[in-house]
């Protein structure tokens, strides 16, 4: 896969759950569909977490990694 340019990032670095959630909603939902959002976090449940959010609300986690310390995701926007 050729690398992600996201339209939006949120750093939720520092954040701890449910925050890094809740402010990934907020932000997704500004955003048109087929978006792709960058969300840093370096909460460890968030690598969880993010993916059970994305899974029951409809959008595609297209990238997750730990980077540097910090978890990366690319969230597309769905709906």
């Amino acid at each position: 896969m050729g690398q992600v340019l996201p339209d939006r990032i949120l750093d939720s670095r520092g954040e701890y759950c449910p925050m890094p959630v809740i402010h990934t909603k907020q932000v997704i939902d500004e955003m048109a569909v087929g978006q792709v959002l960058e969300l840093l976090a370096d909460d460890r449940a968030a690598e969880e977490d993010i993916q059970r959010w994305a899974k029951r609300t409809g959008h595609e986690v297209i990238h997750m990694a730990w980077e540097d310390g910090r978890l990366v995701f690319h969230i597309r926007k769905a709906q």
